[in-house]
């Protein structure tokens, strides 16, 4: 009797709730097309500019200065020279920074209004 028993317990248990089955209910699947949001990164902090200061160096002043290093008293700072062509080049590739900054500004400008606009329609609103 007892083998019976724990026959009957073992087989009910092993089996769980499929003796007794429940009606399935139907699951509904619903496609929703959205786009993603537009990921707006933080623009980089401005440029911090130092100033920079230049020298003209002349022959008058150069010739005071070759006095002070033969004296001694010559200040200690290196000068640089550019010729007149290096100078404009160098304004040029200033120039073209700024050209290359304001057309990336003007891009991102672009997208973020293309992205405020897209949101706008939406919603509905204008």
């Amino acid at each position: 009797m007892m083998k019976i028993i724990s026959t009957i317990f073992i087989v009910t248990v092993l089996s769980g709730c499929s003796l007794f089955p429940k009606p399935t209910k139907q699951v509904e699947v619903v496609t929703i097309q959205e786009e993603a949001p537009m990921y707006h990164p933080p623009l980089p902090i401005e440029m911090q500019m130092t100033r920079v200061e230049f020298e003209v160096l002349t022959p008058e002043i150069m010739q005071e200065y070759l006095q002070l290093v033969e004296s001694g008293n010559a200040p200690p700072r290196p000068y640089y020279a550019l010729t007149s062509q290096q100078y404009e080049n160098l304004a040029m590739n200033m120039a073209e920074v700024r050209r290359y900054t304001m057309n990336i500004l003007q891009i991102i400008k672009f997208y973020r209004d293309y992205d405020k606009s897209d949101d706008d329609k939406d919603t509905g609103q204008q």
